[in-house]
């Protein structure tokens, strides 16, 4: 099939026969498809970004078009928050059940729209502030579903509040918490000023699972300024989703006695912090498991202050969603330095291994990793092993000496730094590349840190992937008929260059300084070979990669390759996610404005091609232009007879908004 390339915008809203994916359920509970919904922000509990509707096809998808847009900041909220704006980085993915469209707005505000117009049906009304102005919350990137048959909520955490929203009518329920919300801000150990979680939450076995982040009795944004080695553990909560009454609390960072507190030797546990999940979490109601990824503990790129391993910060961790207690763990990072905070909610998949049925988890890394555990116990499918670690020379630190290295699948995209990484297109470039390189120390995954001016490397150390490379929160998809995992990377460097902090409350002697970020030959993104942002595809049952594909030419036209024969596509790159129907693999650019492409030239990062990957081979077979980048997870739905795809897109010029494609009449 020849590639299309749409690039018409025209609205149209109406009705097509239908073919309605059949109804899965199990390990997730109710599952997109399931009446051709979208009941949890990746589609089902299991995080697999999957649907089987299949009315958009190879027949009719050169006829998708805009069906209807809505802003991040609908017109009904301009008037209440005449200061407020749409996302500049829209990442909020909304669900679909039984009839209706819920979102997240830009002020927190929850609303319920039309699925075939995008008409608002009701929106939420939040208590005042306490000086009687509005109140308001933060963008989320999702939101959950309830129901028990006869009941049927939307749970949400607005601001530092936990909600619970009649599904049909938007009302709250006034005997859920305190009049109706639940305080976030209380039950935390250590004195917090603030608590924020732009991910949203999961209930599994009729308990609300809440992670996030608490503020420290300072501004937590001034965090790597201030250079603090105190911070509040993230600690993990469960609250009953019929009466908001707190359930239970995990200590991510062990307090005395518990499962894990040697691992924080000399006593840095009673100050050390952070180390929870700030991403996407999985479940299983079956097993009645909840899954959450963890992130680095505190002082992301030194940890002298904290020895040892540090459970259970970069973990899968694995808990019993009634109690909280521990089921099981996995840490893929020991003592981080790089700040590989797990990115993504893991995936559910029910696998085949050597003729064995395994229920497996696959949980994506920024350093382009997938770890394959079974999700009963935690075992790896394949043997990780643990394999010798460079050590560095900063004064104080403390180093692990091994790190896990899974042996199976093998990495989806780049991993430290060697020569035959450079940009080799023609000599100049590889001459100009190593050149750049050459002020830096480099070398393989896990190389750590250095002080800035140091003889082994003056400007910093080179680490690939970087903070925002390889997998992020936007995850992976899972085909759940083959059992074909589809992994977004971004190919993003960073520099790691340490210093002493300035700042007089500092407590840690060395933090990350400015830098200024890496640039490559002649403009382009990084000194390496492209491509910029990937798409792989992994055989969960051979832990194998099928094929690894570039997002589109992207690159290609950049005057640093001009005259350069039988250039392959290079991507651009972008925070990327994925939606797998029955027939393709859809995935955007992402957005201009995303994480990781502060400080790129316009034009080098994100872009407004939506495209449809053929799922066997990586073809791309469709591409449409859209206002701005995908900078969601692109969802999709069954409605009146009519399949829709929606995407959020946003840029650095263009307020969010949500785009609705859909076939013509």
């Amino acid at each position: 099939m020849p590639l299309i390339r749409p690039r018409a915008f025209a609205l149209s809203v109406a009705a097509l026969v239908v073919v309605i994916g059949v109804a899965t359920w199990g390990l997730v509970g109710r599952a997109a498809g399931a009446n051709g919904d979208w009941p949890a922000y990746a589609g089902d509990k299991a995080s697999t970004k999957y649907s089987p509707l299949d009315q958009i096809n190879r027949g009719n998808l050169r006829g998708l078009t805009i069906a209807w847009r809505r802003s991040g900041l609908p017109e009904e909220l301009r008037t209440i928050y005449p200061d407020a704006q749409a996302q500049a980085n829209l990442q909020h993915t909304p669900l679909v059940v039984d009839g209706l469209l819920y979102m997240s707005t830009a002020v927190g505000v929850v609303m319920a729209l039309e699925p075939t117009t995008g008409k608002t049906v009701w929106y939420d009304t939040l208590p005042p502030r306490p000086d009687g102005q509005p109140g308001r919350g933060g963008a989320t990137r999702g939101l959950a579903y309830w129901t028990d048959g006869k009941d049927a909520r939307i749970i949400a955490n607005v601001g530092s509040n936990l909600v619970a929203l009649n599904a049909k009518t938007g009302k709250r329920y006034a005997d859920f918490g305190d009049s109706g919300q639940v305080d976030l801000l209380k039950g935390f150990e250590r004195p917090i000023t603030g608590w924020r979680w732009s991910s949203g939450p999961l209930v599994v076995k009729d308990v609300v699972i809440i992670a996030g982040v608490p503020a420290p009795a300072t501004d937590i944004l001034n965090e790597r300024v201030r250079a603090p080695k105190e911070m509040p553990p993230d600690d993990i909560r469960g609250y009953d989703v019929r009466t908001g009454k707190h359930l239970w609390t995990f200590n991510v960072v062990p307090r005395k006695g518990e499962f894990g507190n040697e691992t924080w030797l000399n006593d840095s546990w009673t100050y050390s912090g952070n180390s929870g999940t700030w991403s996407l979490i999985s479940g299983d109601e079956e097993l009645g498991h909840v899954y959450l990824p963890t992130e680095n503990a505190t002082g992301d790129y030194y940890g002298g202050t904290r020895p040892g391993t540090n459970l259970f910060s970069e973990s899968v961790l694995a808990l019993d969603a009634k109690t909280g207690k521990r089921v099981w763990h996995f840490q893929v990072v020991h003592h981080g330095l790089w700040d590989y905070d797990l990115p993504a909610a893991p995936v559910l998949a029910d696998i085949t291994v050597n003729g064995r049925r395994i229920k497996a988890l696959a949980q994506v890394s920024k350093q382009a990793y997938v770890y394959v555990l079974d999700r009963t116990n935690g075992k790896p499918v394949w043997p990780i092993e643990e394999r010798p670690a460079p050590k560095g020379n900063v004064p104080g630190e403390w180093y692990s000496p091994t790190q896990p290295v899974p042996s199976k699948p093998p990495a989806f995209d780049q991993q430290g730094v060697s020569d035959k990484d450079i940009i080799d297109f023609t000599p100049e470039l590889k001459a100009e590349a190593l050149k750049i390189l050459s002020e830096y120390k480099y070398g393989p995954l896990y190389t750590p840190p250095v002080v800035l001016g140091s003889p082994d490397g003056p400007k910093g150390t080179v680490f690939m992937p970087g903070t925002n490379g390889g997998a992020d929160w936007g995850g992976a998809a899972l085909d759940k008929e083959t059992n074909i995992l589809y992994v977004p990377s971004a190919h993003l460097p960073d520099i790691l260059a340490l210093g002493k902090s300035q700042h007089p409350e500092s407590t840690l002697p060395f933090v990350k300084q400015a830098v200024p970020r890496l640039v490559g030959p002649r403009g382009l993104p990084d000194p390496f070979k492209p491509p910029y942002s990937r798409l792989v595809a992994i055989d969960l049952n051979k832990g194998e990669i099928l094929w690894s594909v570039a997002n589109g030419d992207g690159l290609k036209n950049h005057p640093a390759f001009a005259g350069i024969p039988n250039l392959p596509a290079m991507g651009k790159p972008g925070r990327l996610a994925a939606l797998v129907t029955k027939n393709f693999v859809f995935m955007g650019e992402g957005s201009d404005n995303g994480v990781g492409l502060g400080g790129m030239a316009p034009g080098l990062g994100g872009g407004p091609m939506f495209r449809a990957f053929d799922k066997k081979t990586g073809a791309i077979v469709w591409e449409m232009e859209l206002p701005a980048g995908v900078s969601n997870a692109p969802m999709t739905y069954m409605a009146d007879g009519r399949q829709y795809i929606v995407v959020g897109v946003s840029g650095r010029q263009y307020p969010g908004e949500l785009i609705a494609l859909a076939l013509p009449r």
